[in-house]
């Protein structure tokens, strides 16, 4: 895997890599950013997300769960001091869907923390991860 980063100006960066999408990256007012896109750990928190939503829907999908609809909230706690790791992450796992079996989804979420998701085992070398789930109706249309 490559990545290939272009400064935009001052702290703004785009970057790119093997899919060839573009994401922009920046910093605050203060350190001489444009606040014109998250900031690089904002960046890695969410990726640390999709990853393992990627491998639970999978999952759940081989599992034959009749997933309507998914949102994921993570909450993450850094090191108050450079390099400033994250030190605590929380990720709830919010399904929607009629008949969805909670032990499946325990399985699936299981299967990506300890099993599939990279970020989660590098993020695991800093911090300590802990999940949780819902399970939701599906919301009317």
């Amino acid at each position: 895997m490559k990545a290939y980063i272009k400064q935009i100006k001052g702290l703004a960066l785009a970057a790119k890599s093997d899919s060839e999408h573009w994401i922009t990256m920046d910093g605050p007012y203060d350190l001489n950013g444009q606040n014109a896109g998250p900031r690089p750990m904002e960046v890695f928190l969410m990726s640390l997300g999709a990853c393992t939503a990627m491998d639970v829907l999978s999952i759940l999908k081989k599992m034959r769960q009749p997933v309507e609809d998914f949102e994921m909230e993570i909450d993450a706690d850094r090191a108050p001091e450079h390099p400033k790791v994250f030190t605590r992450v929380n990720i709830k796992y919010i399904i929607y869907g009629r008949g969805i079996k909670p032990e499946n989804v325990e399985r699936a979420i299981e299967l990506s923390q300890v099993r599939y998701c990279s970020a989660s085992e590098m993020v695991r070398k800093t911090a300590e991860i802990t999940t949780s789930f819902e399970i939701r109706e599906p919301i009317p249309d």
